[in-house]
């Protein structure tokens, strides 16, 4: 019965396009990275810090936890 509703299919062909816009523009403009605190792609790697950022350690890896953030 809802399937066949015209109202269901006005509300839905509104609503799903527009959250589908709302979440490209949310990726796309970058707006998701200042909000999650992720890095951008060309933030992983500066001239400064070329290596990745592995801990090796079991023991010590809040020492190397903190060694990692001060290099940023």
């Amino acid at each position: 019965d809802i399937i066949t509703s015209i109202r269901y299919w006005v509300i839905h062909s509104i609503t799903i396009p527009s959250l589908f816009i709302a979440g490209w523009l949310f990726v796309s403009t970058g707006l998701a990275y200042d909000v999650f605190g992720s890095p951008r792609p060309n933030e992983y790697f500066t001239e400064s810090r070329q290596g990745i950022p592995l801990i090796t350690g079991r023991f010590d890896s809040l020492e190397q936890l903190d060694e990692f953030s001060r290099s940023f």
